[in-house]
This record gives C-alpha cells, structure tokens and sequence, in this order.
C-alpha cells in the first residue's frame, strides 16, 4: 500500500469554525461525490449538536489527497473534529490521543478564549506540534495581527506553566512554525496575511494540506513490529453490533484475524483474551468501508469484540502488551437522576419508567463517555452522576429525555474534595465580554457570586472584557442572570481552574418559588388573582399538583398558593366586574433554565412533553416541620 498518514485534530474555541473548516476539507477532496448537495456542518450530525450549533462529540474522518505524498504516493489525513466547550473535555482528550498533531483554530476577530486556552494546554501537555489557523479573516471586525500575536503569547504562557520541562521547550519552539490564515466558509487557506476582512488570496484549501503534511510528523509506527492499537472510541452499527475506533501504533490488522484483547475488571486488573476481527472498517469522507488490511499510523473501525471498551488495547496474541489507558480530568459538577416520582408521573408521553431501565441506560452511556461517573445514592431508584459541567449533564438528560424515559434530576452541585482537612470545590475562569454601559451590573451580580476580577480591557466599539476567577456553583443559574441584566448583549466563556478552598455561602437566586398547595386543574381566576406575586411558569387548563413549582415569587422566599381556585357564581354584580386584567404569558422554561432555577430543596421532573420543577418533599407540613428541625439543629 503505497500510502503515507497525518493524523491531525482540529482544536478551537466553540463557534470558531472547526466544523465548517472540516466540511470544506471534506468536500474539496471529493469526499461527497455521489452524495451530492450536503449539508454545511455534516460533521455534527448529532440532533443536539445540530439545535445547539455545537460539537459534542469527537469524530474523525479522512481525506485523501492523491500524489501529496513522498514519489507520488496518496496521502491520508486523518481527521479528528472536536468539541470546543470545557464540558467535553473527555472528546478532547480522546481526540488527542488518537493524533500526533493539532490545527488550532482562532477566531480572527474574538481571538483566544478560555477554551482555546483549554484545548491549546491539552495538546502541549501530549507534547504535540501546534499550528496556528486564524480563521474568518473575512469578518468585518476581524484584527488579524493582534489575534496572531495574542495566540503565541497564549501558547508561550501556557509552556511556561507546564510542569514538564521537555514539553515546555517543545511549546516554544513552535513560535517558528507558519501562521495560516483561513476563511472556512469560503473554504480558502493561506500562509500569506490577507489583511483585515479579507478572504485569503488562494484557490482553495491546498495551502492548509500543505502545512499538515510538512509540519506534522509521520506517525509514529513500526509496521513490522508486533500488533499495537489503542481503542479510543467507541460506535455502533444495526448490523455488526459495537464498533471499536483504534488507532494502529504498530504492526498490521487484517480482518479475520486472531488479536489479544486486552482489558480490565472493576477492580482496575488487567486482563487478556484472545479474540477475532470480524471486520475491519476504513473510513472514507464520512463513510465507513470495509477494508482487508490496516497498518502502523492508521486509524480503523473493528467488530467482533461486543465488551470492547475505551482505553482498552488490541495487541498481537503471542507478545501482548497493553498501552496506556487515557486519563481524564476529574468531573466537577453532580447532578442526582432517578425514575420519576411525582403524582403526574407516566402522564408526561414517556415510556420508559423503571430504575431498570434507567440503571441500564447510565451503564450504557459510561461505556462511551469516559468523563462521566455514575454511583449510587441511599434510594435505589436514583443515582449520583458527574461529569465535567452542567451542560455536559444536561446534554444527557435532554438525550434519555427524548428516548423516552421520565426522570426526577436534582438540583446541579459541585464535587468537593477534601484536602489538608480542609474542604476544596472546582473554580473557573470566567470571561465577560459586554458593552461598557453593563460593566457595573455584571460585576455586582458576579461579586455576589463570590467572583474575583483578574484583569479588564477596554475593547473597540464601547466594549469591556472583564476576567473573573469563581467558584463553579457560582456558575449554576448565572447565565439566565447575565442575559437579563446585559439585555441578550453578553458574551461569557468559561474553563476550569482546578481545585481551590470553599469560598463560603453563595446565594444564587433572588427569588423566591411559588408553589401549588393543592393538586387539580390550573384556572385563569387563579391566575390572574395572584398576577401580582411573581411571574408564571404554566398556562390555565394545565394539571398542577401539591409541591409543584408554578411561579417565580417576587420576593426572596418560597409562597404555598392556590393555583386551582375558581370564580364564585352569584347573582351580584361584582364592582369590578368591567375591569380588564392581561394575563402576562406564561414563561416555558428549557431544560437548562429549569435545572438553574432549582432552589435546594427542589428538582425537576423531566418528560418527553413536559418540564416541571417541584419541591422534593411534597407536602407543605412536612417541609415546615424539616426547615424547623434544621434551623434547631443550627
């Protein structure tokens, strides 16, 4: 097989245009042939990466460019397009571990954000070459040298924090690699700087394959030596059952033959089992083909092992040796998800209801998700589940939500560590970015939040970029905040920034809850008698129940009311009779607005056709008699 590899990640910041790059990659080495018109962003085909206008999951494709490689040979460029939010760390990590070379793509205009910083600290710490892509130079307010001098000296501060000294030095050599310069929606690339709003003066992409194949290095491989893959994600298909993606370190794969599959037991212990490829799988553009052989350097779809997991290693039967598994950061938010326990339940279009069922679900989602943990609780229909943030959990929720199950999630919380006796929680780095006449409302509500200002820079056209240090339960409920004391204008980012000591108590709501005492059907007499208490969240005619949160109470405490009272018939004309009350309309919530508005003593119930947050306890006496045991106890 006269061929030569790359393997190469696209790594940016959210929304700077890692997938639409990759579209074009795609569709200018012929990868959509007979397909036809396709979509822009066929790389996010998940529905919620489509809705949300993210990516969520890493994926990979290959291009194949004929007659780039050494004498002629075909070059495959091994793709690996991945999430840019913090809370899907674990595709980052995943992806780069599949790789041995990263395109950092930068925005020509918003420049490096905290998930640049994110993404660009995973790949120096694998010790991996970095180019610099600035993409969108087409923008109107793009700033093309700034954004440029602002990347390297992200990735000069980044190396000098590195702990490892050979990575460091690797990190600063790469201020001498080429620059490139690239609008992904024309599909143009250049090492030439095209100037401020301007589309690169070239053809095509062929600039961007051409700093891939010279920049970056062949893999790493030894096709003569004894069978090594590492299993770096996982996929399914109707007819051949679980998919594991391995990338070949070494040695050859062909399909039928006899591999040592190497795992491990609950406990952590390796463990070795000989096994058969079923069937050995290519891909092709954005197809899966099947294929009889795979070499050193190449990534690759196998079947026939139905237990294969993430981390695991498929090695030659008569020297087997295991590659390291990939590690992850630690989870820093928990969420609890059980089966759904409200007096509405099973009315909601789902039919998925049993802690089986559920159960099975959580395991089935650890198996590709290799930043979530799932553990028990003290009910045995609900679980404690951690992943890398809110969204991240979310995600899930809204998945299992349209496959059918009904669900009772709790309130968002941070995963604590206790350390020198004292007790730890997650912070983020936050950065605002919002017109000038909102600088003080956004850091009143963010000192409120125990936020710490870092820095603050004066942007073009009247804008501020302020940079906060936080602690991550600040974070639960800020983003509705933000958008209405910013009047949709803000722009917030955040990353991690490790560990640090408890900040203290953090009120996140101003608000109080308005909740139904009764249980019947919601009228519009009700409604509109208790108009001026708060702002609703349901509609007239709707199924309430006693304990159910309707309504946001304008004042910082919770309020029982009789969400189900009708008007009184009599003969007497009532003295208001000709007065006309406006019901505001009702406010819907999302499933993030809904898990941000969660007070502690409440959770959400989660239908495929409905969304209700509730009180855990129900019943009103019981929530008396429990807030006066606590505030005895203190």
């Amino acid at each position: 097989m006269n061929t030569e590899f790359r393997n190469v990640a696209i790594v940016a910041h959210v929304d700077h245009g890692k997938t639409t790059l990759v579209n074009g990659m795609l569709e200018q080495s012929g990868a959509f042939g007979e397909h036809g018109e396709v979509n822009d962003r066929v790389m996010d085909s998940n529905d919620q990466e489509k809705e949300r206008g993210i990516t969520i999951l890493a994926k990979n494709t290959a291009v194949r460019r004929k007659g780039l490689g050494k004498d002629g040979a075909d070059l495959i460029i091994n793709v690996i397009d991945t999430p840019g939010h913090a809370d899907f760390g674990g595709e980052v990590e995943r992806g780069i571990s599949m790789v041995d070379g990263v395109v950092l793509l930068v925005d020509a205009a918003e420049g490096p954000l905290p998930q640049t910083r994110f993404v660009l600290t995973k790949a120096l710490e694998a010790k991996l070459p970095v180019i610099i892509a600035v993409n969108k130079t087409d923008r109107p307010d793009a700033r093309i040298d700034d954004v440029v001098q602002e990347s390297q000296d992200l990735l000069l501060e980044i190396a000098a924090g590195l702990e490892d000294e050979e990575a460091a030095a690797a990190a600063e050599e790469l201020l001498d690699l080429p620059v490139l310069y690239a609008s992904g929606r024309e599909g143009k690339a250049s090492t030439e700087n095209p100037g401020d709003g301007n589309v690169p003066d070239s053809e095509d992409l062929q600039p961007l394959f051409d700093v891939i194949y010279d920049v970056l290095p062949e893999p790493s491989a030894t096709v003569d030596a004894p069978l090594q893959a590492h299993v770096t994600n996982l996929d399914s298909s109707d007819f051949l059952g679980r998919l594991a993606l391995l990338r070949v370190y070494a040695g050859k794969i062909t399909k039928g033959q006899q591999v040592a599959w190497i795992h491990y037991d609950e406990d952590g212990n390796e463990k070795t089992t000989t096994v058969k490829v079923a069937e050995l799988l290519r891909t092709v553009g954005f197809d899966r083909q099947p294929a009889q052989e795979a070499i050193a350097g190449d990534i690759v779809a196998i079947s026939g092992i139905p237990e294969i997991m993430i981390g695991d290693t498929v090695a030659d039967p008569e020297s087997p040796k295991a590659l390291p598994r990939i590690a992850v950061d630690e989870p820093a938010i928990s969420m609890t998800i059980g089966v759904n326990t409200s007096p509405l339940a099973g009315r909601g279009g789902g039919d998925k209801m049993t802690a089986r069922l559920l159960k099975n679900r959580l395991d089935q989602e650890l198996i590709g998700n290799v930043s979530l943990r799932v553990l028990p609780t003290e009910k045995p229909d609900a679980w404690e589940v951690q992943g890398r943030g809110e969204m991240a959990l979310s995600v899930l929720i809204e998945s299992m939500r349209r496959e059918g199950f009904e669900l009772t999630v709790g309130k968002p919380e941070v995963v604590t560590q206790t350390i020198d006796g004292q007790v730890h929680e997650p912070y983020e780095i936050i950065t605002i970015d919002v017109p000038s006449e909102f600088q003080g409302a956004v850091t009143q509500l963010l000192a409120g939040r125990k936020g710490q200002m870092q820095s603050m820079d004066i942007k073009e056209g009247d804008w501020v970029r302020m940079i906060f240090r936080i602690p991550a339960r600040g974070l639960i409920g800020f983003r509705t905040q933000f958008m209405t004391e910013t009047r949709g204008t803000g722009i917030a980012n955040s990353m991690s920034d490790g560990m640090d000591v408890w900040a203290g108590q953090i009120k996140s709501r101003a608000t109080g809850s308005l909740v139904a005492d009764r249980s019947g059907k919601i009228t519009q007499f009700a409604l509109m008698s208790l108009a001026d208490r708060g702002n609703f969240f349901v509609e007239p005619g709707a199924e309430a129940y006693e304990g159910m949160v309707v309504g946001a109470n304008n004042r910082d405490e919770d309020m029982d009311i009789n969400i189900t009272k009708e008007k009184k018939l009599t003969n007497m004309r009532a003295a208001s009779a000709d007065t006309t009350v406006t019901l505001a309309k009702a406010k819907t919530l999302s499933l993030e607005e809904a898990l941000e508005f969660c007070g502690n003593d409440e959770c959400v119930e989660v239908a495929p056709e409905v969304l209700r947050v509730r009180k855990v306890e129900l019943n009103a006496a019981e929530r008396r008699r429990a807030a006066s045991r606590a505030k005895n106890q203190k």
